[in-house]
């Protein structure tokens, strides 16, 4: 039976979001958890895909070494069997973000794909999709229209610093995409900085996807960069009066997760924002 969370109305426009087994349906908006930071999001009008790792190209990479990136959730999908979306979305060139296991088999799927990526990173994104993919560049601060009835806002991150090229442009880079009236917010890899709660108030998302993994000395140590704590995701959502949370880049890997029951316990809180953990197979369907 679909699951149905509390409604908010701190936005004009009040939201349900009620849980459904299976793939989100082409014209109903929706979000379908990937696993790590991917999503597939159904706006009603247009389908996009998120930071995809639908591979093991990280186990293979750093076997034998003292970074375990052994999965412990399986694929919820294969990159060979993903239907087309309408545009690929990719904040930093991580591998579990710009996979070349999951964007070099789109690209060659699908010729006409666009794939928007930081600009700071053109070439790595050139190396991971093919010779022959459309590639978007942009660097935080540009608003634009990629597809008909979709409005992107690019926002710098900070993956635990703002990192910069020597062009002055940004190595992590969040999404604000509008369609339809509802409007997401997908971080990226970030952590708190100055100037994220007015940027997200002015961009006034109903829903914001944030990783919830943490970081701390003994990762950076090890040259993994970290991302905000479950509670540092919840005050910044309850910081920019966004209504729902939806955790992520949790459960992918032993050594960079966060417990998934610590999740559910805190969306038993009743301050907003609601908290909704996904789960992989599901889709949170959304209602308006």
């Amino acid at each position: 039976m679909a699951c149905f969370w509390r409604s908010m109305t701190l936005r004009p426009m009040t939201l349900r979001i009620e849980r459904t087994p299976g793939w989100p349906v082409p014209g109903r908006p929706g979000i379908a958890w990937l696993g790590q930071a991917g999503f597939w999001i159904e706006t009603g009008a247009h389908r996009l895909l998120v930071d995809p790792y639908l591979s093991d190209s990280l186990a293979r990479k750093y076997a034998g070494t003292a970074l375990d990136h052994r999965r412990l959730m399986p694929p919820p999908v294969r990159p060979e069997d993903l239907p087309r979306p309408d545009l690929v979305l990719v904040t930093h060139a991580h591998s579990d973000h710009m996979d070349p296991e999951t964007l070099g088999p789109l690209a060659a799927r699908f010729a006409d794909l666009p794939f928007v990526i930081p600009a700071a990173r053109t070439a790595e994104a050139r190396a991971r999709t093919g010779p022959g993919a459309r590639l978007i560049a942009v660097d935080a601060g540009e608003d634009f229209a990629p597809l008909a009835g979709l409005r992107l806002t690019v926002l710098p991150a900070a993956h635990e610093t703002r990192d910069r090229d020597a062009a002055g442009r940004h190595l992590y880079l969040g999404y604000g995409i509008a369609a339809g009236g509802l409007v997401l917010y997908h971080s990226g890899d970030c952590v708190p900085f100055e100037g994220l709660v007015p940027a997200l108030r002015a961009l006034a998302p109903d829903i914001a996807l944030l990783p919830v993994n943490g970081r701390d000395a003994a990762r950076l140590a090890a040259g993994i960069a970290g991302n905000f704590t479950l509670d540092e995701a919840a005050a910044l959502a309850r910081s920019a009066d966004v209504p729902f949370l939806i955790p992520h880049h949790f459960g992918m890997f032993a050594f960079n997760s966060c417990d998934p029951a610590r999740i559910d316990r805190a969306a038993q809180d009743r301050r907003p924002p609601a908290i909704l953990r996904p789960v992989t197979g599901e889709t949170l369907r959304i209602l308006r």
